[in-house]
């Protein structure tokens, strides 16, 4: 059986509500359904609901009040190691609409750098989740003409 397309990626956090924020407000992702797992956490989908789809970021929270919940079910980690991509070095998604991604980034004071990919017609922007993941968006080159 060959491996198909990636599903979904998982963060680790202490601040679901900053996740959440960033990935609704930033990134456009709908909040949808999530399991009854025994541990905090949400689904995040970029268009098909679910039973379609399994959502693209699954934001699993710690419960300090009750870690074993998540501890059975994922296994441990120290909270002091959550932060950034680690081993992986970035997500990336397409996108389109260069200019209003801009926009929303400036609004909610994120930094971002941005460089265009030669002979690929690829303009990409880099910029942090609240757990310090990368996040890269990969438009159409001619974007930044039509923005300029």
């Amino acid at each position: 059986m060959p491996v198909g397309r990636l599903d979904h990626y998982s963060i680790r956090t202490l601040d679901i509500d900053a996740s959440r924020a960033f990935y609704t407000q930033v990134m456009g992702f709908q909040e949808g359904y999530r399991p009854p797992f025994d541990f905090p956490g949400l689904w995040l989908y970029n268009g098909a609901p679910y039973p379609e789809s399994n959502g693209v970021v699954h934001v699993i929270g710690i419960d300090p009040d009750n870690p074993d919940g998540l501890k059975a079910y994922l296994g441990d980690r120290d909270p002091e190691s959550l932060k950034g991509t680690v081993t992986v070095d970035h997500m990336a998604f397409a996108a389109t609409g260069l200019q209003d991604m801009r926009s929303r980034l400036a609004r909610q004071g994120i930094a971002f750098r941005e460089r265009t990919v030669p002979s690929l017609g690829l303009h990409q922007v880099f910029f942090e989740d609240p757990s310090d993941v990368t996040i890269e968006l990969n438009f159409p080159a001619s974007e930044v003409q039509e923005s300029a």
